[in-house]
């Protein structure tokens, strides 16, 4: 028996009615919901979700945007609508997590020692952005893209802009391997600072499309920047993971901390 919106507490008047002026569309905003609810546990893998009747009343929308909403969801693999019986989960969101982000320089290089990358076309190129406090840009850059993927299934997307001069030494290796790899093991280049940032976003048609999810789903967005000695930015790399693939956890206190008696 599907759990109504009513029975599990929540509110009727969903985050998809919040925002009267927004330009997202309502199905994405339905979907993002939904995806929460399967993340949160609402629904198990093999339950009934709410009915499509269910969710029209819940969210003051059509029934053909339900149905945008679920077929986004089944394209996303979590969830199978079944003529006649309704949708049922099929994956959790939680369960598909087996990407640990690297917190360390150390264990960024060997989570992706590894990898393989799969070149792109260098599409359209652009002046990669350095922030204040990132470095100085370098004279020329060379821009790769290229996916990651895990079998035959794609899970990043990288847009990478190396110092033309540093692409020079190693053209080979960084059209074969991971370009911060072959930076890390370059004979005679002082890395004197690498600084990782990470953004929560949603897939644009480019992103959706190569990583074969869909559009507006939740992606993490990697930043990372690494210097040379003489506080140039040599490496400028952007990388779109799905979201559905990646976690980050950080120890914030030990056991050790924790037993540690307290200072008076």
């Amino acid at each position: 028996m599907a759990r109504s919106a009513v029975a599990l507490g929540r509110p009727r008047r969903s985050a998809a009615n919040n925002d009267a002026d927004s330009r997202v569309p309502r199905y994405l905003q339905v979907a993002s919901v939904l995806r929460r609810r399967l993340r949160d546990g609402i629904w198990s893998v093999g339950e009934k979700i709410a009915t499509l009747e269910e969710l029209e009343r819940e969210f003051g929308v059509a029934r053909v945007t339900v149905r945008q909403a679920i077929e986004l969801l089944q394209s996303e693999g979590l969830v199978r609508s079944q003529q006649g019986r309704g949708t049922f989960v099929t994956n959790t969101i939680d369960h598909r997590r087996w990407l640990q982000l690297a917190t360390d320089w150390e264990s960024l290089i060997s989570g992706i020692r590894e990898n393989v990358p799969h070149p792109l076309p260098a599409g359209t190129v652009g002046t990669p952005r350095v922030e204040p406090g990132e470095g100085r840009p370098a004279a020329a850059y060379r821009f790769l893209r290229s996916l990651q993927k895990r079998g035959s299934e794609p899970f990043g997307y990288a847009r990478v802009h190396l110092a033309r001069d540093i692409y020079a030494k190693a053209p080979k290796q960084f059209a074969s391997r991971a370009a911060l790899v072959v930076l890390a093991e370059m004979k005679g280049l002082e890395i004197a600072r690498a600084h990782q940032s990470l953004t929560i976003g949603s897939a644009d048609v480019e992103t959706a499309k190569l990583l074969g999810i869909g559009l507006a789903a939740p992606t993490a967005e990697a930043r990372c920047v690494v210097t040379d000695a003489d506080g140039v930015a040599i490496y400028v790399g952007e990388i779109t993971y799905r979201g559905d693939c990646v976690s980050l956890d950080i120890e914030l206190r030990g056991p050790a901390a924790a037993a540690a008696p307290r200072r008076r």
